[in-house]
């Protein structure tokens, strides 16, 4: 029971928050104390931040402010990173406030657009800024939901333009998920947007343990079995599961802040460890082993658990539904199918029967020749046992029938890879990592902490388990420290990936003029990050100065100005220093010209080294580039050497020429005898040292008395007040401190100086391309900019520049969508053939032209020293040509050896090409070209795939 303070404090609270006070009573469990903080700072008339771990709701603070938006007969914009997640918002909302009330933007999509509220995908958002749309109009509240996304290299800078070009009137609810620098991005949005309330929860809802399965044994990670977070204060319906293998979840609980969870590995993990590494690094030196494996592959460790047997010890200790992480499209497939050949079924009559009844429902619309391409038949069987793969590769009809069937409970273990863990609400009791490392597009690489706890974060239903699990394989060369490192880290920062593009230079240029663009991008959190960098800095410099200026008060002397003294002093040792090194190399120079004249039989007196003294040279030597020419020689002791650089620090001067017998044989101790008896008679007569002449040249050697200049400053020195103190050389060892500080000082004022206006610079460096181009005229865009500023496709100057050269305007309705395709593709993979099939005709012209204003477009980059186009990629031109000349899917995708739903994605996106093509080429043939080329397009599998992963 409630205490009578907690009693009044909350009858407080509902005085002071009546909006809150009714949202919560639309829901049947209590909310957390971060999800009221959150709602009331938003009542109160504050923006927020709330950083809180997957799965704790707080989404929930993004439905109050629409909530609040209806309330006040207001609009709010609820926006999210992919467009499955905007349609399973719009889903949300709609059964929570009616299909009148939701609208949906997604760029496939466009429902209701001018409601009240409207979900939308970021980039959505960002294209009615700078097209300064109608539907703006009466927006109060923006939700941005996974706003961390806004590090993603490829998309993030969409998260800050939003932010940055917002209406000052708009609040913003930002919704992200745990990063250890929070505050500084709360510090950001506060800059930027004015007063942000940061609301942090660094608890989970449902207490998570750590396994490792070996063989078919399920391991608790941690001695203890400590788990890794917390448990919420929110009170939990029955568990569906098990009871908590901790016994008591809110003693678990308090554990959660433990130092170092590596110290508290369970020891039999280890041991285990130890074991079988020195099995499989024993086996794998076996030649029989070596000649069994695939090219570059480990052997498999016999304490890996096959994936069916993975499924059944989770369905046999009641930690089902599962959601299964591979990092592999194909293996999320195999392992669908290797459960269904092994009899594997999850499920009861009563279920499979309305597995079949969604399915059918969902997708009645795809045509009967297309479902045995798409693999429906396998992908229905395994539905119908509680079996599905999801991945991006999926056709996105059957991912929704996946997403609904597990959220409902009839789907037991899903396949994933790690698309599912960014944003879908699809929680599980259990989660299975596979492997802890994954493919990047360029090398296998370990995931990251935050990778680590984004996709564990999904196991424990909130209000359904009283914990959740996450299972890690065991695997070749298995480290259970390391993956206690992963599981106990939490410092994952949020870092801008913020840079400014062609089509936002030239969108804001238009909007703002060149100045005041300037000054809005220096508001990004890519500048903000670097300012705050240069903060510590400049508290270095501050500390230095105050120093320099006590260096300066123990250097004062009483005759003058004692640091003109000490930098006159300084500036002379650096002149001789220099004079010394000049001299040197000239030496080197002179010793290296002098060995480059030797020729066979020339007597000559080594300066230096071992073989110092008289030698006859028997071959001047090649010349190296590195080394400079190694003459070899005989000395007088009958040693033949070859010399180098290093024993001439000095020119050296032939005093006489020997005949070298042409039989000479260096290797023959009899005739080196015999030649260094000659060489050792015609040398005596001239001493150890040679003749006077040949002294005088060699010693030559050039003082600072040559160095006019040099001497004037040395007058000067003697000249100057300071000269005769009597502290004069303990003001000088002042001054040598006071002169390093110095310079230590100038260097980091250089740092600053190159960290701060960075996003300015680079900036300025977009515009140059586009003056250079004539997109921009001083503070306005020309025709092109404006063509310009409706393509936001990755390539988006080349587009630009097709269009204004013409490339385009020949081709007809497959030739344009075969041409466009080369804009939006992107290989997946570094082993797809390098000479792609091409159609034949003007399309391979237009191509042609195409890659020359890359190739130019590209130089011209290099020039201004900025780098933002990808390379253009063939490999979906023939797909495309193919789709848009009528062709059937099946044998699209298997000319093209494109999985279905990587398919569908492409030809989505390059809809999204042609239509903005199709908008900037103004009234003319090639417009209605393009729009063609989308209706011919938009046609199958196409028109009844309603969302993909990606925008």
């Amino acid at each position: 029971m409630s205490t009578p303070s907690e009693k009044y404090a909350s009858f407080r609270s509902d005085q002071e928050h009546p909006a809150v006070t009714e949202f919560r009573a639309l829901y049947d469990f209590r909310l957390d104390e971060f999800q009221l903080r959150a709602c009331a700072a938003l009542e109160d008339g504050h923006q927020v931040l709330v950083a809180a771990p997957t799965g704790s709701g707080k989404t929930l603070v993004g439905e109050f402010a629409v909530h609040l938006a209806l309330q006040r007969g207001q609009k709010c914009f609820y926006t999210t990173p992919i467009k499955a997640l905007s349609n399973q918002k719009y889903a949300d909302l709609v059964r929570r406030y009616g299909q009148d009330n939701v609208g949906l933007l997604t760029g496939d999509n466009s429902i209701n657009s001018e409601a009240p509220i409207v979900v939308m995908t970021t980039e959505v958002l960002r294209n009615m800024l700078y097209a300064a749309s109608q539907t703006l109009l009466g927006l109060s509240y923006v939700v941005m939901d996974e706003v961390h996304y806004l590090a993603d290299r490829s998309r993030g800078a969409v998260w800050e333009e939003v932010i940055i070009h917002l209406p000052d009137s708009v609040a913003v609810v930002s919704l992200s998920a745990t990063v250890s620098n929070a505050e500084e991005f709360g510090d950001w949005l506060e800059t930027v947007r004015g007063n942000t309330v940061v609301v942090l929860e660094e608890k989970r809802p449902v207490p998570l343990f750590q396994h490792v399965m070996v063989g078919k044994r399920l391991h608790d990670l941690f001695a203890g079995e400590t788990p890794t977070a917390g448990a919420a204060q929110a009170q939990f319906g029955p568990s569906a599961g098990r009871p908590s293998r901790s016994g008591n979840p809110a003693k678990a609980a308090g554990q959660s802040s433990a130092p170092d969870l590596r110290d508290m590995v369970n020891p039999q993990l280890v041991k285990i460890a130890r074991d079988d590494n020195r099995i499989f690094r024993d086996d794998s030196r076996k030649p029989r082993r070596r000649r069994d494996l695939p090219k570059g592959r480990p052997a498999k460790s016999h304490f890996t658990p096959y994936r069916s047997d993975v499924v059944e010890e989770l369905d046999a200790g009641a930690l089902l539904p599962a959601i299964y992480f591979i990092f592999s499209r194909k293996g999320c497939e195999d392992a669908m199918l290797q459960c269904l050949r092994s009899g594997l079924r999850l499920t009861k009559p009563s279920e499979r029967d309305e597995i079949k009844r969604v399915l059918a429902e969902r997708t009645v619309d795809l045509p009967d020749e297309d479902l045995g391409v798409l693999g429906y038949h396998d992908f229905a069987e395994a539905l119908s046992r509680g079996i599905a793969a999801h991945h991006a590769g999926l056709l996105a009809a059957f991912k929704e029938v996946v997403e609904e069937l597990f959220a409902r409970g009839l789907i037991k273990v899903v396949f994933a890879t790690e698309t599912l863990a960014l944003g879908i609400n699809m929680p599980a009791r259990t989660v299975v990592l596979e492997k802890l490392s994954k493919w990047n597009g360029e090398a296998h690489v370990d995931i990251t902490p935050g990778e680590y706890t984004q996709l564990t974060g999904r196991a424990g239903r909130r209000g359904i388990d009283v914990e959740g699990h996450a299972v890690v394989l065991w695997q070749p060369g298995f480290d259970p420290r390391a993956v206690a490192g992963l599981a106990s880290t939490r410092t994952y920062p949020l870092r801008s990936s913020f840079s400014p593009s062609y089509n936002m230079a030239v969108n804001l240029v238009r909007q703002v003029g060149r100045s005041r663009a300037r000054d809005m991008l220096e508001l990004s959190f890519a500048q903000f990050q670097s300012d705050q960098a240069v903060v510590g800095l400049a508290r270095q410099v501050q500390r230095n100065t105050e120093a320099l200026e006590g260096y300066k008060e123990s250097i004062d002397c009483h005759l003058g100005d004692f640091l003109e003294y000490a930098d006159l002093r300084r500036r002379i040792g650096e002149r001789e220093s220099s004079g010394s090194k000049r001299r040197k190399l000239d030496r080197r120079v002179e010793a290296q010209e002098s060995i480059e004249k030797l020729r066979m039989g020339d007597i000559i007196r080594i300066p230096a080294g071992r073989s110092a003294g008289w030698a006859l040279v028997i071959d001047p030597g090649m010349r190296s580039e590195r080394e400079g020419p190694r003459p070899t020689v005989l000395t007088l002791d009958r040693q033949v050497r070859k010399l180098s650089m290093v024993d001439f620090p000095t020119p050296v001067e032939s005093i006489g020429v020997l005949r070298v017998p042409k039989k000479f044989n260096a290797r023959n101790p009899q005739q080196r005898r015999e030649l260094a008896q000659v060489l050792r008679n015609r040398t005596d007569m001239h001493g150890e040292d040679g003749p006077p002449s040949y002294r005088s040249r060699a010693g030559d050697v050039v003082t600072h008395a040559d160095d006019p200049e040099l001497q004037e400053m040395r007058a000067r020195l003697r000249a100057h007040p300071c000269h005769g103190c009597s502290d004069r050389e303990d003001h000088a060892r002042w001054a040598e401190r006071y002169f390093r500080l110095d310079r230590e000082n100038r260097d980091v004022q250089r740092k600053i100086e190159q960290r701060t206006n960075t996003i300015a610079r680079q900036f300025d460096r977009v515009c140059q391309v586009l003056d250079a181009l004539h997109y921009l005229d001083g503070d306005k865009t020309t025709e092109a900019g404006d063509r310009l500023s409706r393509i936001y496709a990755e390539l988006d100057l080349v587009a630009a520049e097709c269009l204004r050269q013409g490339v385009f305007d020949d081709l007809d309705v497959p030739q344009l969508a075969s041409a466009l395709a080369a804009l939006v593709y992107e290989s997946r993979s570094k082993d797809e053939p390098t000479s792609p099939r091409l159609p034949r005709g003007e399309v391979r012209d237009a191509l042609e032209k195409m890659g020359v204003i890359w190739r130019d477009l590209s130089a011209l980059e290099r020039d201004m020293r900025v780098d933002f186009l990808r390379s253009m990629d063939l490999g979906f031109c023939w797909a495309a040509y193919r789709w848009a000349s009528g062709a059937s899917l099946a044998e699209v995708l298997y000319e093209s050896d494109l999985a279905a739903g990587d398919f569908v994605r492409w030809v989505k996106q390059l809809i999204d090409l042609t239509e903005q093509v199709a908008d900037a080429a103004g009234p003319t043939p090639l417009r209605k070209t393009a729009r063609a080329v989308t209706d011919e397009i938009r046609r199958g599998v196409i028109s009844y795939a309603s969302v993909v992963d990606e925008p």
